[in-house]
């Protein structure tokens, strides 16, 4: 029973250190690209390995070592929050002038079976024309 248990452990062992072992990238006969972490089969060539902790290490150095420049403008953050409600304003508006044709293009619609309008009584396919103008407004 302990020698099992062990097992178990062990290979619980090794299971998660094989997960964060390096992932290499291998081409085959065909030029297919395979990324793997364990041994591929034969007849692969190896392109190139990435070990997970050395990524976290570039990107991390990388950020500190990539300065702003010097001319790069500033903006306060009273400024940036001007700006924003600016915009936030501006795209109500266009939101609510949307909506407002929407519900005007709905009505007009009238649910696929709108009035014909006088000009249109005699000739039938101004008044389909009309008519999918407006279905295309309403979707």
């Amino acid at each position: 029973m302990t020698w099992a248990l062990a097992c178990c452990v062990a290979m619980g062992f090794s299971a998660s250190a094989s997960a964060q072992g390096s992932v290499c990238k291998y081409i085959d006969a065909n030029g297919n690209i395979v990324f793997t972490n364990v041994a591929p089969d034969k007849g692969l060539r190896k392109l190139s390995c990435l070990d997970s902790d050395d990524t976290l290490k570039k990107s991390a150095t990388q950020a500190r070592t990539t300065p702003t420049p010097a001319g790069f403008p500033r903006v306060d953050a009273d400024m940036q929050r001007g700006r924003d409600d600016v915009r936030r304003r501006v795209l109500s508006e266009e939101l609510a002038t949307e909506e407002k044709l929407l519900a005007e293009a709905r009505t007009s619609y009238a649910n696929g079976a709108p009035v014909p309008l006088p000009e249109e009584q005699a000739n039938a396919e101004r008044y389909r024309d009309r008519i999918g103008r407006l279905r295309q407004a309403v979707q």
